[in-house]
């Protein structure tokens, strides 16, 4: 194995004391990006230490802006970059940690993820008396983490960033210390979290006893050039694997957990979970088996094939028996997880980039109706049943129409981002014949439609009671709308219409970004 690793290109040999070790090379401008997150954590962590008086929800939020920004702007050159055939893509830590389209793309989301999700936290603290900026510094650190599952070519690297991203959304779960939901939530999230982090660690453990390496690369050249007689370690590791992932992308039957998470912490976490955290789980879901494991895709599609089914039509099916709106979005969020995945299993270059396509719709839709969660929730957050929602069309139509948008884009309705993220889903997975689950997909989404329409009747039109269909004066205090979550629900808004009447600009970025495994630097 040292031997091994002493002929890899992008690892350099040095002495010491007669004993040669192996040092990885390692190209620091091709990790920009990940650069930036950690020098912001870093900023963070030392102003929290000096000034943290004034490091008020305004400040935190805008420094964390800052620094999102940043690391999305240093993403652009490093396209053109990689997108040149002279330089390409790169393997920037000895080949462990991948620099291509792909991760650069899915940096992207979770950096306009972190950016959206920031401008609604900023309200949100001072409403709920939330002391401190460690919820940002944790979502910068979360965000640090997908950025290493993304552009992860070692399973242990990709564990690693795992972790970084999970144990901070842990906390950020169980933040709020006057919500006993939020402990509860937390504390939840982080024990079936450790679960399934278990899980995909023995699948990892197996998949190395099967082939003898943990690369990504060297797993894909070994699969390819040597027939297993007893495969039955590897096929193992991979069932554990998509276990875990299964936990993270809360794909049914691994989603128990996601309702009650969802519905106990604190809203803008809420949307930052089924965003950020869900896009680098799909991240890291596409690289290690559309790209890695993909001379074995016959044994595990049949098994993505399984959980897509399952998550599409339990996701529909509950969510329309729930009264709690912030439970409806999570049973939602699982019926999104199962189209997504239709790109996953059709393992080709139009699935993966349609799976791309809907993250992205997804993430925009997502944290736009979560932040409406949030304004309506009010001081407390705790006014999430549907009731609460009832007369919000009457006392705030301009909230209760940017809502509606978000809950028709993801029923998919033409002209927004969702339409075309289930038309681009659908047609990959027929693409490839599977016209079963194609017709799943569309049922579950006729079911879904009821969802939606649901939620905008009880905005607009249901009264209930004495009053027949008038719509009633919103119960309890007035909801506020400050600039920040204004801001918020502007840019997702224009993105999930823009999205739908002009989708060329952004599934060209998708299309551009299918996953490579590549060589560590030989310069």
């Amino acid at each position: 194995m040292l031997t091994h690793i002493l002929q890899d290109p992008g690892i350099t040999p040095i002495s010491a004391d007669g004993v040669e070790l192996a040092t990885p090379k390692i190209e620091w401008g091709y990790m920009t990006p990940l650069l930036v997150l950690f020098v912001g954590v870093v900023v963070f962590l030392v102003a929290m230490s000096l000034i943290r008086k004034m490091l008020t929800p305004a400040v935190a939020a805008g420094l964390t802006i800052v620094i999102a920004a940043a690391s999305l702007v240093s993403t652009i050159p490093l396209w053109r970059r990689v997108e040149n055939p002279a330089e390409g893509p790169i393997g920037a830590i000895g080949g462990v940690f991948g620099v291509d389209r792909f991760s650069l793309y899915v940096t992207g989301l979770i950096c306009v993820a972190v950016i959206l999700v920031a401008l609604l936290l900023a309200d949100y603290m001072r409403r709920e008396e939330i002391v401190g900026p460690e919820l940002f510094l944790l979502m910068i650190l979360s965000a640090a983490g997908g950025v290493i599952m993304a552009g992860a070519n070692d399973l242990i690297v990709l564990f690693i960033g795992l972790e970084v991203l999970s144990i901070s959304a842990y906390v950020m779960c169980a933040i709020h210390d006057r919500r006993l939901s939020s402990q509860e939530a937390g504390f939840k999230y982080f024990v079936l979290g450790g679960f399934a982090s278990a899980f995909l660690l023995y699948g990892v453990a197996m998949v190395y006893g099967a082939t003898g390496s943990t690369s990504l690369l060297h797993i894909s050249d070994f699969l390819a050039d040597n027939l297993l007689e007893h495969d039955g370690l590897l096929l193992a590791g991979l069932a554990l694997m998509l276990v875990g992932f299964g936990f993270k992308i809360a794909g049914a039957p691994f989603h128990m957990w996601a309702p009650d998470v969802y519905q106990g912490a604190p809203s803008p976490i809420s949307g930052f979970m089924s965003s950020a955290v869900k896009v680098a789980a799909f991240a890291g879901l596409l690289r290690v088996f559309v790209v890695g494991f993909s001379t074995q895709a016959e044994q595990w599609r049949p098994i993505v094939f399984a959980i897509a089914v399952l998550s599409m039509l339990v996701g529909a099916i509950m969510a329309v028996t729930q009264t709690n709106v912030k439970r409806m979005l999570a049973y939602s969020s699982i019926n999104h997880a199962g189209f997504i995945l239709l790109g996953v299993e059709a393992a080709t270059a139009r699935g993966t980039s349609a799976s791309l396509f809907y993250l992205a719709a997804y993430t925009v839709m997502t944290i736009g109706s979560f932040g409406v969660v949030t304004l309506v929730g009010r001081k407390g957050d705790g006014r999430h049943n549907l009731s609460d929602y009832r007369g919000l069309g009457h006392s705030r139509p301009g909230v209760a129409l940017v809502f509606t948008v978000f809950l028709l884009a993801q029923a998919g309705t033409p002209f927004t981002a969702g339409f075309v993220a289930k038309v681009g889903v659908i047609s990959a997975a027929t693409s490839v014949g599977h016209w079963a689950i194609a017709i799943v997909a569309m049922v579950s989404a006729t079911i879904s439609c009821f969802l939606y329409l649901r939620i905008v009747a009880s905005m607009f039109f249901i009264g209930g009671g004495d009053h027949g269909d008038e719509p009633l004066e919103l119960e309890g205090p007035p909801v506020r709308v400050p600039v920040s979550a204004a801001l918020s629900l502007a840019i997702a808004l224009v993105i999930t219409v823009g999205m739908g009447v002009l989708p060329g600009i952004v599934s060209g970025w998708s299309g551009d970004a299918e996953p490579a495994l590549v060589y560590a630097s030989q310069d």
